[in-house]
């Protein structure tokens, strides 16, 4: 494999890998997580088995920014059970029945009032939605609407039996250095509980990134963040404040595993490197779709706040709160496909391919346009209506190569995907019409 494909992989070279990150969001799927908590753990822990992951552990009260790391929350059991005894509503049939962080009870209470403290989804009445009260102290369950309209009058004894403790907020980190001292930042939300899509998709997805690019050369260190939305975030950007201006791009990868997109939201600078990669990526032969920032969303509004603006966007199939099973108990193992997994997978890949690759080439022949032909680079009989694109490649290369241009900066002033100007340097190169403007 040359220096310029060290990091392309082919569909069918991937062919398997759908299954297996498959597998890895079937086991995170039911684990019951939340920001802090032993969900958190085993989470990581799974992911341990596929790659080398550091656990870090933020005390609870520690100041973050404006913010303070909460208490500790497990959960051991939570139901509603009616005058019969008949369990209504189990956190063992769904994770997501339960309102994250809520405090304990145990306590009979009439329907009346129970109602209150249950959410549901009147325009989706066969689903559970998902929902939490991380920094407000409350109770309450979730459920299908259409259940909800079944409950009948009564008394209902409600348990959530919860604990809150001074234990600490968990995240995990890989590290892979690279061949200098710069970085790309590739993280994934790990506080969802039983959500296939958002966000068991993303932990799989980056950790066997992470394990592919185990052992490879790298020019860029790569760093995975594993870490509970907005204040895990927030937790790992203050203990590597020093270091953040080693970053030069990164993404924020959620919703990755159902058929739709994909869709890129740029960074807050809007032109930073990963901004222009993702112009000329492919995902299934398909255009990312782009979109601008804004301070909504996953933890790219963390990484991109003024204090630090970071290059860093946000890469998703569907975007989220576009597609019905957002946030529901619809969000499961079969929303996720295989072969969509996998050409997620291969889509970073390809974006890491650009990252490592992207060079500045030279025309080494630059006074007029060298003859192509005579070197086997352009067709023989000439008048035709259209230029193929491989020609068209060549032409850009050596029209741009100029020692100022890169060639993700030929691809983005071209339109033609990085591998065809990747390419059409390669082969350029090897008939010396062009150098590296950096040797």
């Amino acid at each position: 494999m040359n220096e310029a494909a060290r990091f392309a992989l082919s569909a069918e070279a991937t062919a398997d890998i759908g299954g297996e990150i498959h597998a890895l969001v079937s086991r995170l799927f039911p684990i019951c997580r939340s920001i802090t908590g032993e969900g958190v753990r085993r989470t990581l822990a799974i992911l341990s088995e596929h790659v080398d992951v550091a656990v870090r552990e933020v005390p609870s009260g520690t100041r973050v920014f404006d913010w303070t790391v909460p208490q500790e929350w497990n959960v051991r059991a939570a139901s509603i059970r009616d005058a019969s005894g008949k369990a209504v509503v189990d956190i063992a049939d769904s994770n997501l029945h339960l309102v994250g962080y809520s405090e304990p009870v145990a306590r009979r209470m009439p329907l009346s009032e129970l109602r209150t403290h249950i959410h549901t989804l009147p325009d989706q009445p066969e689903v559970i939605p998902y929902r939490t009260s991380y920094y407000s102290r409350d109770w309450g369950f979730c459920m299908a609407h259409r259940e909800y309209l079944a409950l009948e009058d009564g008394d209902y004894d409600v348990v959530i039996d919860t604990t809150f403790s001074d234990g600490s907020l968990t995240y995990g980190e890989v590290f892979l250095p690279g061949e200098t001292d710069r970085e790309v930042l590739l993280s994934a939300h790990i506080c969802h509980p039983s959500l296939a899509n958002d966000n068991c998709s993303g932990l799989a997805v980056l950790a066997f990134l992470a394990r592919a690019l185990t052992g490879r050369r790298r020019r860029f260190g790569y760093r995975f963040l594993f870490a509970p939305g907005t204040i895990g975030a927030l937790c790992w950007l203050a203990a590597n404040e020093e270091r953040l201006s080693r970053i030069d791009l990164g993404l924020v990868v959620s919703c990755i595993g159902d058929g739709g997109g994909p869709v890129y939201k740029r960074s807050r600078r809007g032109d930073a490197m990963i901004d222009r990669v993702m112009e000329v990526i492919r995902c299934d032969g398909r255009k990312i779709s782009m979109i601008d920032f804004s301070p909504f969303g996953y933890d790219e509004r963390q990484f991109c706040s003024p204090g630090f603006d970071l290059p860093v966007g946000l890469l998703q199939r569907s975007a989220f709160g576009t597609f019905p099973e957002y946030h529901t108990s619809a969000d499961d193992l079969d929303f996720v496909r295989p072969e969509h997994l996998a050409s997620s997978f291969r889509m970073i890949m390809d974006i890491i391919e650009v990252i490592e690759t992207d060079r500045i080439p030279l025309n080494l022949s630059p006074k007029g346009e060298p003859q192509l032909g005579k070197r086997g680079l352009y067709a023989t009989t000439g008048g035709h209506k259209t230029t193929p694109d491989v020609t068209m490649a060549y032409l850009w290369v050596l029209n741009l190569a100029d020692g100022r241009h890169s060639l993700l900066d030929i691809a983005c002033r071209s339109g033609l995907p990085f591998s065809a100007i990747a390419a059409a340097a390669t082969r350029l190169e090897a008939c010396g019409l062009v150098g590296d403007a950096q040797a």
